[in-house]
């Protein structure tokens, strides 16, 4: 099993470790110190090793953070988490608080008088310092660079992690690495940038075509680069992740060095230097000032080329959602067939898992698999353990969100089931739901328009029966690299403007706490729309390619509520689902699929 059901954290190991760190931010004369979910790569992913706001306050979701003042720790958390985090920290030692609506800036100014509060440099990006230092400013409150109080205390810190760096094959990359490293300094080049630093894990790995191991379900490496305006590279990383077939790979324009020579490499730079502050830790910029080095503000050079999937690249993950499909609708099959309340949501979990494994594709989980049976599913990102493991009951809704890593791409895919006859809220709001997936599912938008335009399309029919969901309506996709992926959202965050290629999630959803959950999703690719007879032939439109081949549960469907242009985008959604995929099953489970994609 690549999944495990263990519970990593308990709340009661959070206050004495609390009383440790309060112990040395007082030896070392600080008013505060902040707890970031964060590593010196500033992803989104974190290996054991970094997982500092998870072992201080036993909150594991994958977003927020702390600060640990001497009377009060907030941890910040946003929507997705407001349950979670109440049940895994130790309260009142530390203190929810609801992030964005609460800002760090006007919550320190409240709960501290004067001090100094402590970050580590290499865990904070400079984006996020700057605005917190613009928001304290004024007041008797200063941030400082400091030494990570956290790693001082934790005595058992997993070591740092030092997977193999793999070069990753061509016909799934499209494009050769020297390629793309020609194409991005041409663009340093022309912005007036002899350098650009990158340190997130997947930019390097897409522009060097290698993957890694170094973070869980995610397959990249920890390492940095630096992008030269020639196209030479320098690449930062542990001696014992390369061996002689990655430096064939790499060839003569990428040089290697060990991650502590960084400091002699960035001196060795002549500016402008590129960094990215919504990326590059704080510690870099500092070195950078210190060594009297010019630095130039842009994006990662990789970011926006990294986002928009080469042909080779989505017709590999074309191949990886059809073969993903197969194994779910095995799975689907299973679960009808079983004695549904005689399992469990850990069953439901090993199931799925088993029928990916049989593709011999798989080649790990893209993101712990979600089973959230009843009030379980009401926790957006839950995960189950032995603890919470939840018998399904009659009438009970699941979530089952989850997804498969391939070489040829990275899928994720969410089904509401239920267990015997739904009620006729849980119906509506599943109707609801699934009317805001059919809404984008069925766009036409022009060039220029971004994921903030988009989200309420998603939501009007929530909005219109007085509710809504508190996280973004989807979230790009990487090819083998990270199932989340940015700068591309299609949230009321989403400020990047759409392009051909690029991958997103359409997952609405609605949350009932206490009582049931319900999230429906399919992959998306933004692509070239048809033209439109009498539409403006001088105006680029855009469309959305469903790429996910999987059967909607229309048990759970109130066909009352659905317009006739919902009714025949089912139905044309399942056609499609049982051409693309019933070659690829046999037996009782293509005669599952057939009923199970019978018109309504």
């Amino acid at each position: 099993m690549f999944q495990t059901f263990d519970s990593p954290t308990t709340p009661q190991a959070g206050p004495p470790r609390l009383k440790a760190l309060r112990k040395e931010m007082a030896k070392d004369g600080l008013a505060g110190f902040m707890v970031p979910r964060a590593d010196a790569h500033q992803g989104e992913y974190v290996a054991p090793h970094d997982d500092r706001l998870a072992w201080l306050t036993g909150f594991t979701g994958s977003a927020g953070f702390c600060i640990v003042l001497p009377e009060i720790a907030g941890v910040f958390v946003d929507g997705r988490y407001t349950v979670q985090v109440k049940a895994q920290v130790a309260q009142p030692d530390y203190t929810p608080v609801d992030w964005p609506a609460t800002r760090p800036g006007p919550w320190l100014r409240e709960n501290l008088s004067s001090g100094a509060v402590g970050y580590d440099p290499w865990l904070h990006a400079v984006a996020e310092i700057e605005a917190l230092e613009q928001a304290l400013d004024g007041s008797s409150v200063g941030l400082v660079p400091h030494r990570n109080l956290v790693d001082r205390i934790w005595a058992d810190q997993p070591a740092p992690p030092k997977g193999a760096i793999k070069p990753y094959p061509i016909e799934f990359a499209g494009e050769p690495h020297d390629s793309k490293r020609k194409r991005l300094a041409a663009e340093l080049k022309k912005a007036g940038h002899r350098a650009a630093v990158i340190t997130l894990p997947d930019s390097i790995a897409w522009l060097l075509n290698v993957r890694g191991s170094d973070i869980p379900k995610n397959p990249v490496p920890h390492c940095f680069a630096i992008l030269h305006d020639t196209g030479m590279v320098d690449l930062l990383a542990l001696p014992d992740k390369v061996d002689d077939g990655l430096k064939a790979h790499l060839g003569k324009d990428v040089h290697l060095n060990g991650p502590k020579a960084f400091p002699t490499v960035l001196q060795s730079l002549d500016g402008p230097v590129r960094i990215d502050p919504a990326s590059c830790p704080v510690w870099v910029k500092l070195q950078l000032e210190e060594d009297g080095i010019a630095i130039a503000r842009g994006s990662d050079p990789c970011i926006m080329p990294k986002a928009s999937k080469s042909e080779a690249e989505l017709n590999g993950t074309r191949e990886a959602h059809l073969r993903d499909a197969a194994a779910m609708c095995r799975f689907l099959h299973w679960f009808d067939s079983a004695d549904k309340t005689a399992l469990t949501e850990i069953d439901l979990v090993t199931a799925l898992e088993g029928f990916r494994r049989e593709t011999n594709s798989l080649l790990d989980i893209s993101f712990d698999t979600i089973a959230g049976a009843g009030p379980n599913g009401a926790l957006p990102h839950y995960r189950v353990t032995t603890e919470t493991n939840r018998t399904l009951a009659d009438g009970a809704l699941i979530v089952v969100d989850s997804g498969g890593q391939y070489y040829d791409g990275t899928t994720d895919i969410t089904r509401t089931l239920v267990v015997g006859q739904p009620g006729a809220a849980e119906k509506a709001a599943y109707t609801r739901v699934l009317q805001g997936m059919i809404a984008i599912s069925r766009l036409r938008f022009p060039q220029g328009v971004a994921g903030m335009h988009l989200d309420a399309i998603a939501r009007q029919n929530l909005w219109m029966a007085g509710m809504d969901y508190d996280h973004g309506t989807g979230h790009g996709v990487g090819t083998y690299l990270c199932v989340h992926e940015g700068p591309q959202r299609l949230a009321r965050s989403g400020d990047v403007p759409f392009r051909a290629g690029m991958i997103l999630s359409n997952e609405p959803g609605y949350y009932r706490e206490g009582a049931f959950g319900i999230r429906i999703e399919n992959l998306i690719v933004v692509q070239e729309a048809r033209a439109i007879a009498g539409g403006d032939a001088h105006r680029q439109m855009y469309e959305f390619e469903t790429i996910t081949w999987v059967p909607i549960e229309t048990r759970l469907i109130d066909t009352e509520l659905l317009t006739t242009a919902e009714r025949d985008w089912i139905n044309a959604y399942h056609r499609s689902v049982r051409a693309r995929i019933a070659p690829r099953l046999d037996g009782e489970v293509a005669i599952w699929l057939h009923h199970a994609t019978e018109p309504i």
